[in-house]
């Protein structure tokens, strides 16, 4: 760890596409329109980084798709003070990736979130951040679906993101077989879900549902 990284504890990163109506939050078109599920993805944005900066865990970044230029990730690193950050090339995994090597140059640990979780909040990042602390090398929050919401880390290996069929209702169980073959520590958070489907709709907060 470099002198720099020793400066910065923890830090957060959100996961995000750009808000462009017909290709956010595609799977709610039909019930929202365009618009409408463009609308939705960018409030769930704010929403978890709002939860990122209130965690006060330390610097928050937005990891942007396909770039930093749209005006909604400006508006948000205006409004909220995220530093903004290329996903850059590749699949989930190598994005992923990329992103944590680039985070724990700079700190000792690094939690990383999506950016449709109504539920996320400032706590359970902080209880993410604590495992770390505590010693696991990683933490993970599992998604209802199958998958997961977030994912800290305090060392990456290429292993963990290689291969894995994102999307799919395997990763959750592959990521864990991952890391048990890499010998690391690792704590489960209670599950969240996530707001991707029609019927999600109907457990959506009210202060989330329109602004």
């Amino acid at each position: 760890m470099t002198a720099s990284a020793a400066e910065t504890v923890c830090r957060v990163m959100v996961f995000a596409r750009a808000p462009t109506p017909g290709e956010a939050k595609t799977r709610l078109i039909p019930a929202l329109g365009q618009a409408g599920a463009a609308a939705l993805h960018r409030r769930l944005v704010m929403h978890c980084l709002r939860a990122a900066a209130d965690s006060r865990l330390g610097p928050v970044e937005l990891w942007c798709a396909p770039g930093t230029g749209d005006p909604f990730f400006l508006e948000c690193e205006r409004r909220l003070g995220a530093s903004l950050h290329p996903q850059g090339e590749g699949d989930l995994g190598a994005r992923m990736q990329r992103a944590f090597e680039s985070a724990l140059a700079r700190a000792r640990r690094a939690v990383l979130v999506g950016s449709d979780i109504p539920a996320l909040s400032a706590q359970y990042l902080c209880d993410a951040d604590h495992a770390l602390e505590q010693g696991d090398d990683a933490v993970i929050g599992p998604a209802e679906d199958g998958g997961y919401v977030l994912i800290g880390l305090s060392r990456c290996d290429p292993e963990l993101f290689r291969d894995i069929p994102w999307g799919g209702p395997e990763v959750l169980a592959e990521t864990r077989r991952r890391i048990a073959a890499l010998s690391w520590r690792c704590r489960d958070l209670p599950a969240l879900w996530d707001m991707d489907r029609p019927e999600d709709l109907e457990r959506l907060p009210e202060e989330l549902r329109t602004r």
